[in-house]
């Protein structure tokens, strides 16, 4: 077809009728140069552009969901089991001091003592030892660690139990037969409460048995020299055994 056209444009010589319809036909067939041109459509932009609606995509409706539990301004509750003991025979509700030795009709003393203030309490062994107030147990010994060849003053008690009373008071009690099981060093008693026996450990060993029982003022464990006695029991003991609150005096300083 390029050829023909060619041919037909370096040709002026042929007749003018036969040109004529010659480009005329070359013509509705697209011949280079002649005729109309073709319009192209362009693909569909995948743009949109503003003012054209786009369709939302498709909604996702989720169940609804529980959130999981948030700690944020929570608050906590611990229950504490408490072992509440039963009363013991001799607990009177609302009794602050109690006589050392329960029964105190089984139990003899005197007013003196050796060469410091204190009270030997003499019972039958194995008779039950109690706190004469409510307080803190400062320590005890459940061991008996004396020996007659030495003889210690600091192991002399023997077994024993030290409290000091909610009345700042402290009260000693030596030559146990035994601690009473459950309770240490740092544990509360209510007054009445069993905390040992009646025995002859330590130098009591060779003596009927009994409590060594002593009132001092608070100083620290370990202090035998103070808390062996400082202040004649006698008169406390008397009010006890009969059943009045009276709380021991200290002396000054």
């Amino acid at each position: 077809m390029d050829g023909l056209c060619r041919a037909l444009g370096s040709r002026p010589s042929f007749p003018g009728w036969l040109v004529a319809g010659v480009l005329a036909a070359l013509a509705a067939a697209g011949c280079g140069g002649v005729g109309t041109t073709a319009t192209t459509t362009p693909p569909p932009s995948s743009t949109v552009g503003t003012g054209t609606f786009a369709p939302a995509p498709p909604s996702t409706t989720s169940a609804p969901t529980t959130p999981p539990p948030t700690t944020a301004g929570a608050t906590t509750t611990t229950t504490s089991t408490v072992t509440t003991l039963p009363p013991e025979p001799w607990q009177v509700p609302g009794r602050r001091y109690y006589f050392p030795i329960q029964p105190p009709g089984e139990a003899t003393y005197r007013e003196a003592h050796h060469d410091y203030p204190a009270a030997d309490i003499f019972a039958p062994a194995g008779a039950p030892v109690v706190a004469v107030t409510a307080g803190v147990i400062e320590e005890l010994r459940r061991d008996d660690p004396w020996q007659p060849e030495v003889d210690d003053p600091a192991t002399r008690g023997g077994r024993f139990v030290s409290l000091l009373g909610d009345d700042g008071v402290r009260y000693y009690f030596s030559h146990l037969q035994a601690v009473a099981e459950g309770i240490e060093a740092g544990d509360r008693v209510a007054a009445g409460r069993v905390i040992g026996t009646v025995g002859t450990s330590g130098n009591a060993a060779t003596t009927p048995p009994h409590c060594h029982f002593g009132i001092s003022r608070p100083t620290f464990a370990g202090d035998w020299a103070v808390r062996r006695g400082e202040v004649p029991p006698y008169e406390w003991l008397q009010a006890w055994e009969q059943g009045r609150d009276v709380t021991p005096v200290l002396p000054a300083g």
